[in-house]
């Protein structure tokens, strides 16, 4: 399994315990009932509407710690033969918008950075962007497997773990990330009843002429109507 294949695989089996972002804290939430009409059809409140703006136009990162962010992203989820990479997604993007949004991912985000670059710097004579491939991979296996990590890297663990978590909700909430996910959406499905064997274990059975209305594909878009006495007519 690939490193883009592996990270798939870890998002997916994360869902269950929902995503790994979150929205503004809640006593940020002004408690209000707002309409589409009232908002412009941005369902957004002018509160809401006015910090949004101002944290698009605020900026956090230098441009030296874009450049690391974006190189991060691309080594935790490269490009695939079928999809981009997290930068073709515009992860690195999301992630400069997140800290401004989630401000408790500035000082670690921004301090393991400084982590790495001093890393690098130690074992490489250059910063982490400097590096070549191969020796910002050698720098990132340090930290990409806990289980594995020394503690003299224990702070590049946790950074790298809320950068690899960031990158997989950027890319996967996406457009390119759903598309390589394959979601489909809410599609309706052909169903044929209750299995015969789970009927007869519980001693029950389908009425024929239900079955014949009912569960016919071929009558699966005719809407079933009932006489005054509740019996089914079609």
């Amino acid at each position: 399994m690939d490193r883009r294949e592996s990270m798939k695989t870890m998002l997916l089996g994360s869902l269950t315990g929902g995503l790994v972002m979150s929205g503004c804290s809640p006593e940020e939430a002004a408690e209000q009932t707002v309409t589409p009409a009232e908002t412009g059809g941005y369902g957004r409140t002018e509160a809401e509407k006015l910090r949004d703006n101002m944290l698009m136009e605020a900026e956090f990162f230098t441009e030296e710690e874009v450049d690391i962010i974006a190189t991060l992203c691309d080594l935790i989820l490269p490009a695939s033969a079928d999809f981009g990479s997290a930068t073709d997604a515009g992860v690195h993007e999301f992630i400069a918008f997140i800290v401004k949004d989630i401000p408790d991912h500035q000082v670690p985000l921004r301090g393991g950075m400084m982590w790495l670059n001093h890393r690098s710097i130690k074992r490489f004579g250059d910063v982490f962007t400097k590096a070549t491939v191969a020796q910002q991979k050698e720098l990132l296996d340090e930290i990409a497997y806990p289980d594995k990590a020394t503690p003299e890297v224990a702070q590049g663990v946790k950074f790298f773990d809320r950068m690899r978590n960031l990158t997989l909700t950027g890319y996967y909430t996406s457009k390119m990330g759903i598309d390589d996910l394959g979601y489909q959406g809410n599609r309706p499905n052909v169903w044929d009843g209750v299995p015969e064997d789970i009927l007869q274990e519980h001693g029950l059975s389908y009425d024929e002429e239900w079955l014949s209305k009912c569960v016919n594909q071929e009558n699966r878009d005719v809407m079933a109507e009932w006489d005054e006495d509740g019996n089914l007519l079609t």
